[in-house]
């Protein structure tokens, strides 16, 4: 397996085959930062200890890395206490978990703790992210765990039981109920799952939803709100959706300021409920909001104490739960709502989210990539000469809509693009790239050839759909309606030469596939032509003239050695100025004996002369591929451009070797000179040559001995 500094190969080569296994599922969660939570909970109550969690220590680096971090003053007062330590017969969860348990503390997550009051709304959700079986009595060992879905995958997350404490009360989340810490417990589990309390500050309510539950959110912008919005508010709800609203703040300075109203501008609300009611002669349709804050709310009609509510009869009152109570919860009319909330967002389940046939489903496919500088991360549309290196997803909708109008045949669909690990990083300086994607139509003679889309399909035809607008968000959406066929989606930073790498989803409501495009890997052995005995170049004839002098006597059994080879090639080399080239290395020589020696396996190492004039035909021939490629007959060939010129040597890869080979031969600034061009497909041809010495219907079976023969010798 080759080594890269990342260990992104390595790693996502394990995932799959984790998944094989059934790990990263609902029934078989990931268990993260490798802990097991039985056997550790076990371990304690056989030892009598209460649990102390090494991967989250009760210390400076859990809590953060900068304004909460070993130079701030914040921090020198914090007691880490176990809630034995701060109440008298502490609770996991008083009377069931519940709005009111949410109140937000000295920390800016009010997009999680928004997510979490609706997370309460629907217990199924609720206690698969919060199992059940965690008490302080029966059982206490001081461990919990909680459940998350991360990129694809679900994982199992293990603390311990000790918080953040400033005079004995709870620095961050608490309950309404002083002896109740289900919600401070999972705030502290999200906070290693991102590494610590601090990577929390600031976000999206929809990121926490989706981390909540897997599913794929959806923005509406108030002022572009569609005529059906309380129509689609409230079917959501119905289906268990999660939604969430903010009211825009343009000066930072105000966020999370109180306004007249009582509601505050740049911050995170939950909405609980959707309802009509009868209002004198009228029905009258309303929201039920909350504020993280478990205070502080709006003061307009239909607010807790407004004259509206007289109207109603007890009935009524009862039936939307109406309560007189600072507890942050409140009713206001729907116009209202789209007067003052600047915009809303809808987390829309996934097929594995609830199992009640009543509750609307998706069908979805998942797809990893990544962007790797030099390679495949070409950024946007912008930049036609990289656009099309990006990882191509192949998306084939298969059924039209049942309800569609006009005798339109089209399928609707939602795609999410998703970066990865950006907060978890944002300790080592990472932010949040700007992304987006485009869909292109595939051409009805292309259909069923899986081949990557090279630049000038892209640089003749527009793109069919894209997202409304390049974001810097952990995710970016969009709905769309197609007609049945075969699309190519491409997902990409704005700029070129950003790395990361990210989850590519497709939801629709009938079926689809999406996959990516990945070249079938394969070579074309072309044997250069040799040289006519009668038609020898000057070149040709200076060439055998060095061998000869390096060689020894032609009457003698004439071969060279990798360092004789080495002098030839550099010497020849040496007199075409237009390629950027250090000489070949006694490495690169080795291999191209490798390559070509017929004695190989006899470990002679040396070449002979018809052994050598094959190898030079062959550079000849590459040379010819290189100079076609060369930017502006620098010498040099762009990283970006190696996949050509790869092609056109007759190697066909996937995505994956294509990522490898620019980080083993690309240079810093991202080309490659001829010695190290020529050093690539060398090893390449030698490999593919190896392996199909080897090859049982496209595999190959190795003993130490010959794996290590093969790549010591290649």
């Amino acid at each position: 397996m080759p080594y890269t500094p990342s260990g992104f190969f390595c790693d996502r080569l394990i995932r799959e085959r984790e998944r094989r296994d059934g790990e990263g599922s609902l029934s078989k969660p990931l268990r993260f930062s490798g802990q097991d939570f039985t056997a550790l909970k076990q371990e304690c109550l056989t030892k009598k200890c209460l649990f102390e969690d090494d991967t989250f220590p009760a210390s400076v680096e859990s809590l953060g890395y900068k304004e909460l971090g070993h130079k701030s003053n914040k921090v020198k007062n914090i007691v880490w206490r176990r809630p034995k330590e701060i109440c008298e017969n502490p609770q996991f969860i008083v009377g069931g978990a519940s709005r009111t348990d949410i109140c937000q503390g000295d920390l800016g997550d009010c997009w999680l703790l928004a997510a979490i009051a609706c997370l309460t709304l629907n217990e199924k959700l609720l206690y698969r992210v919060v199992p059940q079986d965690q008490s302080y009595s029966e059982g206490y060992g001081g461990i919990f765990h909680f459940q998350f879905w991360r990129y694809g995958d679900w994982v199992d997350v293990v603390i311990d039981d000790r918080i953040p404490t400033f005079n004995n009360q709870l620095v961050f989340t608490k309950s309404a109920e002083r002896n109740e810490f289900w919600s401070a417990l999972l705030e502290k589990a999200y906070a290693k799952l991102h590494g610590s309390y601090e990577a929390l500050k600031g976000g999206n309510t929809t990121e926490a939803m989706e981390d909540f539950t897997g599913g794929v959110t959806e923005f509406y912008e108030m002022k572009e709100a569609p005529k059906e919005l309380y129509k689609i508010m409230k079917k959501a709800l119905e289906r268990g959706s999660m939604m969430g609203c903010s009211i825009d703040s343009l000066v930072p300075a105000r966020f999370e300021t109180r306004t007249v109203t009582g509601l505050v501008k740049g911050h995170a609300y939950s909405v609980t409920a959707v309802e009509e009611s009868q209002h004198k002669a009228s029905k009258v349709r309303l929201v039920r909001l909350r504020n993280p804050w478990g205070q502080v709310e709006w003061n307009g009609p239909w607010s807790d104490n407004s004259k509206e509510w007289v109207s109603l009869s007890k009935g009524e009152k009862d039936q939307l739960q109406h309560q007189s109570a600072e507890d942050g919860e409140f009713w206001m009319s729907f116009e209202d709502f789209k007067k003052n909330y600047t915009k809303i967002e809808i987390c829309n389940l996934t097929p594995d989210a609830l199992e009640d046939d009543k509750i609307h489903k998706w069908t979805v496919s998942v797809n990893e990539g990544r962007w790797v500088r030099g390679c495949s991360a070409g950024g946007c549309r912008n930049y036609p000469d990289t656009f099309w290196t990006n990882p191509q997803f192949r998306l084939c909708l298969l059924e039209e809509d049942d309800d569609s109008e006009d005798n339109e045949v089209a399928c609707s669909f939602v795609v999410s693009l998703m970066q990865k690990n950006r907060r978890k990083e944002r300790k080592l300086g990472a932010n949040l790239f700007t992304i987006g994607f485009a869909i292109y139509e595939v051409p009805k003679e292309m259909h069923g050839n899986k081949q990557h889309m090279q630049k000038d399909f892209f640089l003749f035809n527009s793109s069919k759909a894209r997202c409304k607008s390049y974001i810097n968000l952990r995710e970016v959406t969009q709905r769309f309606r197609l007609s049945p066929g075969e699309y190519v989606i491409i997902p990409s930073t704005y700029e070129p030469h950003q790395e990361g790498e990210f989850i590519l989803r497709v939801f629709s409501e009938k079926r689809n596939t999406s996959e990516e495009i990945e070249n079938r890997i394969e070579a074309d052995h072309t044997v250069p032509a040799p040289a006519n005995a009668g038609e020898e170049s000057e070149e040709d004839q200076q060439f055998r003239s060095l061998f000869q002098q390096i060689a020894g006597d032609v009457s003698t059994e004439m071969e060279v050695t990798a360092n004789e080879l080495k002098n030839v090639l550099n010497r020849v080399v040496s007199k075409h100025k237009d390629l950027n080239t250090e000489g070949f290395s006694l490495e690169c020589c080795r291999s191209m004996i490798a390559l070509v020696d017929v004695s190989s396996m006899d470990g002679t190492g040396r070449l002979s002369l018809q052994e050598f004039r094959h190898l030079w035909n062959k550079i000849k021939q590459w040379q010819g591929i290189f100079r076609h490629y060369s930017s502006d007959q620098a010498g040099i060939i762009n990283s970006y451009e190696m996949r050509n010129a790869i092609n056109d040597a007759g190697f066909r890869l996937n995505n994956q070797l294509y990522d490898i080979i620019t980080m083993r031969y690309a240079n810093e600034g991202m080309n490659i000179d001829f010695d190290s061009f020529i050093s690539c497909l060398v090893r390449l041809e030698a490999m593919f040559r190896a392996f199909q010495a080897f090859d049982q219907d496209g595999t190959i079976r190795l003993s130490v001995l010959e794996w290590l023969q093969l790549t010591m010798y290649a």
